[in-house]
């Protein structure tokens, strides 16, 4: 889309101010009267050379990705301390990674919940995440997740997923 002088400021100040591309997508419509699709507005942002501004939240412990967990260091099973409520020693989550995977899933493995109980893992071809408990109706520890979900976004990012 070929823009001319006075709407490329339009949209460079668009940018300037903040606001989204679902936003910038809008005002060109109703604005400027030219229709695009989100890809489109996208795209003319990008060849416009224009980056739009991401408003920074902040993160909460409870919602912070897991990306930014450290890695471990290769071919160790990836495990951590649980914080220690009065008993004896920290209980601990541990992920392993098959070499292959089960049939159906991108990528695969097990997991040691700090009870001691074992569960597969996998990821199949949409992204999801599944575990298969080794016992029927096992439930994982509720504090053990998040911690599983961190160690294995740590080990997965060590091969490239």
């Amino acid at each position: 889309m070929n823009l001319d002088e006075t709407q490329r400021k339009k949209v460079g100040e668009w940018i300037a101010q903040g606001l989204k591309l679902s936003e910038i997508q809008q005002r060109l419509a109703s604005e400027l009267g030219i229709n695009l699709t989100y890809m489109d507005a996208r795209l003319l942002v990008d060849d416009l050379k224009l980056t739009p501004k991401d408003t920074e939240r902040p993160k909460s412990p409870a919602t912070m990705s897991p990306l930014s967990a450290p890695a471990a260091a290769p071919d160790a099973p990836m495990s951590a301390p649980m914080p220690d409520k009065g008993g004896p020693s920290a209980a601990k989550v541990s992920v392993k990674v098959d070499a292959l995977a089960r049939p159906g899933a991108m990528v695969s493995g097990k997991v040691t919940f700090s009870d001691g109980h074992t569960s597969e893992w996998y990821i199949d071809q949409t992204g999801r995440l599944g575990l298969v408990p080794g016992q029927p109706g096992y439930r994982p520890p509720a504090p053990d997740l998040p911690q599983f979900q961190t160690l294995l976004d740590a080990e997965l990012s060590k091969m490239g997923f």
